[in-house]
């Protein structure tokens, strides 16, 4: 009796496991219809097998040939969308083989650029910055961006001279969103923009900068002076606002004071300058000749305090404690 005990306990085994078996084979199927398989993924965009050829088929205006006079549409640099080996117009349009496919309204979208392109801006900028990510490190966060600027309101990738890219030309791009600054170069006295002389970035950091105002200096003063040389100092006897920041005293965009100044002398001066005892009384426009009050035209007149402070941006003469000579 004891020696049946140990088989009749193995074919019970054996026959639980049989049973679990069979019953995972009947419920399998079950399963596999309550979760069907995942889908396949999307196949990725094809690119066109000629490039650039099938692009100008449709593509052939004047304005978008220029292309090929630019760095862009250089085939002897490999950086470029026309280099050896790259996608050519698909470098920035995107894959274009459904697109070219495409019939009438039904055509797939490329990616393009321009405010009323339809592309969302980032999807724009990523483009660009694919390739000019090192030259622009501070794009992201900086005012352009912020404002939801694409590469494209201001620059020409199609043209063979891109206008914001001349010093004749790009004042005008700037201008034609910046208008307060613009009417500030129509004022008498101003930086010789309007002349072609001079462009806006030759201060400013279009595509980002860590200074304030996105100048390409660290410092106002430290932009100024590196024009301005014979202001730089330092000096023996400072006048403290030339080193602390120019636009204290100066309207750089443009000013109908002379030399770009906010206000006049002595006005401009008495800003912080009090009248007490130099001399008692302030200088006001009563004292203009023909103002009513005690006649100190010879003061208020032409340069004012300039008259005898001539050195007003600092003088390393030893007597030079007043800024006089």
């Amino acid at each position: 009796m004891r020696d049946q005990l140990p088989t009749q306990r193995l074919l019970g085994a054996a026959l639980a496991a049989l049973c679990v078996v069979l019953g995972a084979l009947v419920l399998t199927p079950a399963c596999a219809e309550e979760s069907p398989a995942a889908p396949a993924p999307a196949a990725a965009p094809a690119y066109t097998p000629k490039g650039a050829d099938t692009c100008l088929k449709c593509h052939d205006d004047a304005a978008l040939l220029g292309l090929f006079r630019t760095a862009h549409g250089r085939p002897t640099d490999a950086r470029s969308p026309f280099g050896h080996g790259q996608l050519q117009c698909e470098a920035c349009h995107g894959p274009g083989d459904a697109h070219a496919r495409g019939k009438g309204k039904n055509r797939p979208p490329l990616i393009r650029f321009g405010h009323k392109s339809g592309t969302p801006v980032p999807t724009q900028n990523e483009q660009c910055l694919a390739c000019h990510r090192g030259t622009n490190a501070h794009w992201q966060g900086n005012a352009h961006a912020a404002n939801d600027l694409s590469c494209a309101d201001c620059h020409r990738a199609h043209s063979a001279e891109d206008p914001v890219r001349k010093v004749a030309t790009q004042p005008e791009i700037c201008t034609g969103c910046h208008l307060a600054k613009r009417t500030d170069e129509l004022k008498p006295s101003h930086h010789p923009l309007l002349e072609g002389k001079m462009a806006c970035t030759a201060c400013h950091a279009a595509h980002g900068s860590t200074a304030p105002a996105q100048l390409v200096k660290h410092t106002t003063t430290e932009l100024c002076t590196s024009c301005h040389t014979e202001y730089r100092g330092p000096f023996v006897w400072e006048h403290a606002p030339v080193t602390e920041d120019c636009s204290l005293c100066h309207q750089p965009h443009g000013s109908t004071q002379p030399s770009l100044l906010k206000t006049r002398p002595p006005f401009l001066c008495q800003e912080c300058h009090e009248a007490q005892g130099h001399p008692s009384v302030p200088y006001t426009p009563d004292g203009l000749p023909g103002g009513g009050g005690p006649q100190r035209g010879a003061f208020l007149a032409a340069r004012g305090c300039v008259n005898c402070h001539s050195q007003v941006h600092g003088s390393n003469h030893p007597s030079g404690s007043k800024l006089m000579r």
